[in-house]
C-alpha cells in the first residue's frame, strides 16, 4: 500500500468544505492541545484562524526552540542543468521554452563547488531539470563522487528515481531528497503538467514511498503556492507526512513552501498569497510537528524571510542561483525562476546573528552514514 491508496480516501470538495467549516471553537480546541490531529491542523489553516495568528506565532516560536533551539541551518542549491522533458506551465525549464540547454561538466561542477565553499556552504543541494537522457542516475553518481570530500551533507532535487536508484545514490552519500508533488489535487494535476513523465500524477506521489523504502536520510515534501487553494494543499501535505513518519519511521522529514515566482513563460499564480497566509501555514505546520524540518527560500523577499526566524522556519538558503553555472559567472543560461532575497550568504548570517541565533553551517559529517 502507498500513499496512492491512502489519498483516495479523501475528496478533494469534501475537505475544503471542512476547512472553510471551521469555527473559532475548533482553532481555540486546537491550541489548548499539546498533541494535535490532523482535524485540528484543518482548523490551524483555516480562515477561523485568523484572528489567533498572532497566538500561534507565540507558540510555534516556542516550540521551534524547545526542539532546535535558536539556530537556522544554512544551504544552498547547485543547478547542475537546465534541460527538461517536462512541460510544466509554471516553470521556466519547460520543454516548449525556447532557450539553449545546459547540462554542467564535471570541471564546471567542481568549479561551481570550489565558489560556494568559499562562502563557507558545508550543506549542497543539486538540482536539475528533469531529464534522465541528459542527467540520468550514472550522471548523479559522478557528480557526488566528485563532491563528496567537498561538502558535509549531499542532497538532491532532480526526477522521481526507482528505489534501485536511491540506493545506488545513498552509497555516494545521499542524504535528502527533495520531491514536490506541486498539488494534490488530482483532477486538475494534468493541467499544470501536460506532457513528460512528470504527467503520471501516481508515480510522482509514490516517489516518497520509494525514497522509504531506499533508506534515504530524510525527504523533503511540498507542493507549489499558488496553484491551487493553499490551504486544501497544506491539508493534503500534511496528511502525507503524517502517513510517511508512521510507515517510514526511521526517516527524517523536511517541508518547504515554494511560492510561484516570475520566470520564462506567461503563467500566472491561480490563488494569491499573502505573508500572513504563509507565516499561518508555517505556524501551522509546526504546531501539529514539532520535529519536522521547515525551509523557506530564496524565493521570498528579504523583509519576510527576516521576521520569519524566531517563527518556525529552521533552514535557509542563501545566495541562491536557479540557472547552471550561475555561482562562477554564467549569467547566460536560463533560470527556473528569478529569486526574491539576493543578499550574499554573508549578509544573511549577519541579520541572523544580530536577532540572536546562529547560523549552522554544518552539522553532519560523512562518516556518521556508514
Amino acid at each position: 500500500m502507498s500513499f496512492y491508496d491512502e489519498i483516495k480516501k479523501y475528496n478533494w470538495e469534501e475537505i475544503t468544505t471542512r476547512i472553510y467549516k471551521k469555527t473559532a471553537d475548533d482553532v481555540k480546541r486546537a491550541l489548548g492541545k499539546d498533541k494535535l490531529t490532523i482535524n485540528d491542523f484543518q482548523a490551524l489553516i483555516s480562515p477561523a484562524a485568523k484572528p489567533y495568528l498572532e497566538l500561534m506565532a507565540q507558540k510555534s516560536m516556542q516550540l521551534t526552540q524547545k526542539r532546535f533551539g535558536k539556530t537556522i541551518q544554512f544551504y544552498v542549491p547547485m543547478y547542475v542543468s537546465n534541460a527538461c522533458t517536462n512541460s510544466c506551465v509554471y516553470c521556466g525549464f519547460n520543454l516548449n521554452n525556447q532557450f539553449d540547454k545546459t547540462i554542467l561538466t564535471k570541471q564546471q561542477v567542481l568549479a561551481e563547488a570550489r565558489k560556494l565553499r568559499e562562502e563557507g556552504f558545508e550543506h549542497l543541494l543539486l538540482v536539475s531539470g528533469e531529464s534522465s537522457k541528459d542527467c540520468g542516475v550514472e550522471y548523479f553518481e559522478e557528480m557526488m563522487a566528485a563532491l563528496s570530500d567537498k561538502f558535509s551533507l549531499i542532497s538532491i532535487e532532480i526526477q522521481p528515481l526507482k528505489t534501485e536508484e536511491y540506493k545506488r545514490l545513498t552509497k555516494h552519500g545521499l542524504n535528502t531528497v527533495y520531491v514536490y508533488q506541486e498539488t494534490y489535487n488530482e483532477s486538475n494535476y494534468r493541467k499544470y503538467h501536460p506532457a513528460g513523465k512528470k504527467s503520471n500524477y501516481q508515480y510522482r506521489l509514490e516517489t516518497p514511498d520509494r525514497l522509504g523504502e531506499a533508506g534515504v536520510h530524510k525527504v523533503g515534501l511540498g507542493c507549489l503556492i499558488g496553484l491551487e487553494d493553499w490551504r486544501v494543499d497544506s491539508f493534503f501535505t500534511a496528511l502525507h507526512l503524517q502517513y510517511l513518519e508512521n510507515k517510514y519511521w526511521r526517516t527524517k522529514y523536511s517541508i518547504s513552501f515554494p511560492r510561484l515566482r516570475p520566470h520564462l513563460g506567461t503563467f500566472e499564480p491561480n490563488y494569491k498569497t499573502s505573508h500572513r497566509d504563509l507565516l499561518q501555514i508555517i505556524c501551522a505546520y509546526r504546531l501539529f510537528n514539532e520535529h519536522v524540518e521547515l525551509s523557506l527560500s530564496t524565493r521570498e523577499e528579504p523583509k519576510f524571510r527576516d521576521n520569519m526566524l524566531k517563527l518556525g522556519v529552521t533552514a535557509y538558503s542563501a545566495g541562491s542561483k536557479t540557472n547552471p553555472g550561475g555561482y562562477s559567472g554564467n549569467e547566460e543560461t536560463t533560470e527556473q525562476f528569478s529569486v526574491h532575497d539576493d543578499r550574499s550568504p554573508a549578509e544573511i548570517a549577519s541579520v541572523i546573528k544580530e536577532q540572536g541565533y546562529e547560523v549552522v553551517w554544518k552539522d553532519w559529517d560523512s562518516y556518521m552514514q556508514k
